[in-house]
């Protein structure tokens, strides 16, 4: 008896953790502009590794793929061209997500000029 308890325990917990992992799809975003170097980061609750122009989170919580964390990476990082997991971000969030990296980017420029 107590082997068929057990048993099915395991069985029950093996199908709970397969399925979340499963659910964990990865999130990325594509930049704009590459990085000049390897990048780590913390954005929506995921680690972010970048590299060339591609940020991914390959173990994403519920709460990465967001508007708010396409705005962390697009402010560590650049703008960002797309950011997908599930689904992709349309073009009305995905420019809600740059308005501040472009911003710092412009005024960047500005003091350049100065």
């Amino acid at each position: 008896m107590k082997l068929h308890t057990f048993a099915a325990v395991c069985a029950a917990f093996t199908t709970l953790t397969a399925g979340s992992a499963f659910a964990a799809e990865a999130v990325t975003a594509k930049l704009q502009a590459p990085v000049a170097e390897k990048t780590k980061f913390i954005a929506g609750g995921a680690m972010f590794a970048c590299e060339g122009d591609t940020c991914i989170a390959t173990a994403p919580t519920s709460q990465t793929f967001a508007t708010s964390t396409c705005k962390t990476v697009a402010d560590k990082v650049g703008p960002v061209a797309a950011f997908s997991g599930r689904k992709t971000l349309d073009e009305a969030r995905l420019a809600d997500c740059n308005a501040k990296a472009v911003a710092k980017a412009a005024g960047g420029a500005q003091l350049a000029k100065q």
